[in-house]
């Protein structure tokens, strides 16, 4: 049996999706908070048990049965996501899994200037040390993060942000796919592996892309950093998270995020959406 963790959420979900496409739904199990967002997994054959990452308990007996796991990183900057890393690591070890994947970042170290790349390499850490089997996705950066980071610049005519640097933005919904076909495959990936889309580019590359898919001049802004963390606090946004994302342009000068793979495109068997794919859904949307 393959578990996937946080199957509610848009990549669980999708995986859980690409997965009954190719293998029986009772091959199938999903470990979630609230085992009634579920339901329509459970209606397709797929085990359906509640299992959350402060619940050790849960989590054995939501892991119950399974050879892989797919560990879904959390998402919560309140929390202490190494601990709830360490109880699911724990609790697969303690079900008997032979693989545990887990939903890494690219380029993670612990000297990185976004803070999440310090959460996910101390989970590679424990991994490493769990005694089993592993697998890191280290995911490119993703392409739906440029929704909040772009700001409204189909309205404005300007993309405006601090200076910035390459970064490979890549589709969830490929990494989704890839995890699904890593999970069935024949082949074992031991430890990191890179899933990016084929190029990485500034915001400057992305105001000329949609300058050229709206053939309207949108140009590209750069802020001072102070300004830009204070006009977001301004707005709305908490303070900690605004400076999460002040982070995100620090590590992306320093090129964090400019590597590519060819990986995933090897695996789908197709090129990865871009961001010009993403620009155009969300002009037609």
């Amino acid at each position: 049996m393959i578990v996937i963790t946080g199957a509610t959420g848009a990549l669980g979900g999708a995986t859980v999706e690409h997965l009954l496409k190719s293998i029986p739904a009772e091959r199938i199990g999903v470990s979630v908070r609230e085992v009634a967002k579920a339901q329509h997994f459970a209606d397709r054959g797929v085990r359906v048990r509640h299992g959350s990452y402060d619940d050790p308990a849960a989590l054995r007996d939501s892991f119950e049965g399974a050879e892989q796991i797919l560990l879904i990183s959390q998402n919560d900057s309140d929390v202490d996501g190494i601990s709830l890393h360490h109880n699911a690591i724990e609790a697969a070890v303690a079900a008997g899994a032979q693989r545990i994947l887990y939903t890494s970042h690219q380029n993670v170290r612990d000297d990185s200037p976004f803070a999440p790349a310090h959460e996910h390499a101390a989970t590679e850490a424990l991994l490493a040390s769990s005694g089993i089997a592993w697998t890191s996705l280290r995911n490119g950066f993703y392409a739906h993060s440029l929704d909040w980071l772009l700001g409204p610049w189909q309205q404005t005519g300007t993309i405006t942000g601090p200076a910035d640097g390459p970064v490979s933005w890549t589709d969830r919904a490929d990494v989704a796919e890839a995890a699904a076909i890593i999970l069935i495959g024949q082949k074992a990936f031991d430890g990191p592996v890179t899933l990016t889309a084929r190029h990485a580019v500034t915001f400057d590359d992305i105001a000329a892309a949609a300058a050229k898919l709206t053939g309207r001049d949108i140009s590209r802004v750069t802020t001072d950093d102070e300004q830009w963390l204070a006009d977001r606090i301004a707005a709305g946004t908490p303070e900690h998270v605004a400076q999460m994302l002040l982070r995100f342009f620090h590590a992306a000068r320093n090129g964090d995020f400019a590597d590519t793979n060819p990986l995933l495109a090897e695996l789908l068997d197709h090129e990865p959406r871009t961001v010009d794919d993403l620009l155009a859904d969300r002009l037609r949307g």
